[in-house]
């Protein structure tokens, strides 16, 4: 019988719902059938050359100690790490590992889902020099956090049709083989329903692009959302450098990019200016009339568009909230008052709506040019195919009035 304190045996651990992967043992753990409802535990450098992990209807859990204690490496050329049986995979989790695809024509991922609800999931690992992160096939959403691409051309091809999104959280890129590829790129048949997401810290080579998306990809306005994204090429920052997302640019209606670094941000409103000067017709007295210019010009329109004269309509259905300012100088009779009318077309409800009157007087100026000013800052709530224009209206008599060159409004998200 031992004495207080002494220690007679060891305990030994056994988890029963874990599968340990070692070099002796990986044909036969990684390259054996995948048992859906075990963890495969990476435990050190596991060399998988000829080697492939199908992946079952069930999915697959992988998880090491650390993205450098823990890794699956292979040179072999035109090698696919993960791959999908006949009729597609299932989930997939990968955590706390690094992964080194290097072969020639090689890649990490040819998987396809078994219905469309499936997930990808990626929490803690690094890329490492791989030829290409390969191709995810109509998996319902992807997840990644903690991730890091070092070296390689780290490609990954999103094809079918996703129902979710795609998010990357706290990622770095750094270090990568130069060539004419994009971390992310659109395959056959690829159309996201929800929102593809980054907040990468990336470095691209010179000739490479971050992602290669249409906006026909993506199936909702503003769902290709990049917020506190920083990017530079070879260390210098460009944002206007076409190459970085050569397919799509800030102002199309699936960009909602804010608050980045390196890339261009999206500013969601427009403009309207009058560039020359034409007299509205005062019919009857305090009857609002359309403002008239010659010509109004757009500009600056993001997710909205110039149907015609002074009137910018939302094509979006987020954001909703909007502030309207106005700047305007309008030529007429003096000590005439002269309301300025913001009006909005409602399409859901099909009618029109004031959203807000400013009363002014023509000031009686010397030397026959008599105007009134109106400046104006409202909110308001815009919905897809939604517009605002502008009324005018002479509560005093019926003489015209001009809205002189340079006077605009600007719509802008709150």
């Amino acid at each position: 019988m031992g004495t207080f304190g002494e220690i007679k045996s060891e305990e030994v651990v056994i988890l029963d719902n874990r599968i340990l992967v070692t070099q002796s043992n990986v044909a036969s753990t990684l390259g054996g059938v995948i048992d859906p409802l075990k963890e495969y535990f990476i435990d050190g450098i596991i060399n998988c050359a000829g080697v492939s992990v199908e992946i079952p209807a069930g999915g697959i859990y992988i998880s090491g100690y650390n993205f450098n204690l823990s890794k699956i490496i292979c040179a072999d050329a035109s090698f696919t790490m993960f791959t999908s049986p006949v009729g597609g995979s299932g989930d997939v989790l990968i955590t706390d590992i690094g992964i080194e695809i290097t072969g020639v024509g090689s890649k990490v991922y040819d998987l396809v889902s078994l219905n469309g609800l499936q997930a990808i999931e990626i929490d803690k690992v690094n890329y490492n020099n791989c030829t290409s992160r390969g191709v995810i096939d109509n998996y319902r959403q992807g997840l990644e956090t903690g991730t890091g691409y070092f070296g390689g051309t780290p490609e990954l091809t999103l094809k079918g049709v996703w129902a979710g999104g795609f998010f990357i959280e706290t990622s770095i890129v750094r270090n990568l083989t130069d060539g004419p590829y994009s971390l992310f790129k659109a395959g056959v048949g690829f159309l996201m329903s929800s929102r593809f997401r980054s907040n990468q810290n990336i470095d691209l080579p010179a000739s490479a692009s971050f992602f290669d998306f249409s906006p026909s990809n993506f199936v909702n306005p503003s769902t290709v959302d990049i917020t506190e994204l920083i990017i530079t090429r070879n260390g210098v920052f460009d944002s206007e450098d076409a190459n970085l997302t050569p397919n799509m640019s800030k102002g199309d209606l699936v960009a909602n990019w804010t608050n980045n670094n390196g890339l261009p941000n999206t500013f969601v409103g427009g403009t309207a200016t009058v560039t020359t000067e034409v007299a509205t017709v005062i019919n009857t007295i305090g009857v609002y009339e359309t403002l008239n210019a010659t010509l109004w010009t757009a500009t600056n329109l993001e997710h909205f568009d110039n149907p015609s004269g002074s009137q910018l309509r939302h094509l979006g259905n987020t954001p909703r909230e909007y502030k309207i300012t106005a700047d305007f100088t309008i030529d007429s009779s003096a000590n005439n008052e002269l309301v300025l009318r913001i009006k909005k077309w409602d399409n859901s409800l099909s009618v029109f709506v004031t959203v807000h009157d400013q009363r002014r007087p023509v000031n009686n100026l010397q030397g026959g040019r008599d105007v009134a000013f109106f400046n104006i800052n409202i909110n308001t709530i815009l919905n897809e195919n939604d517009y605002i224009f502008l009324e005018i209206s002479n509560q005093t008599s019926t003489a015209n009035v001009t809205a002189e060159n340079d006077s605009y409004y600007i719509i802008e998200k709150r």
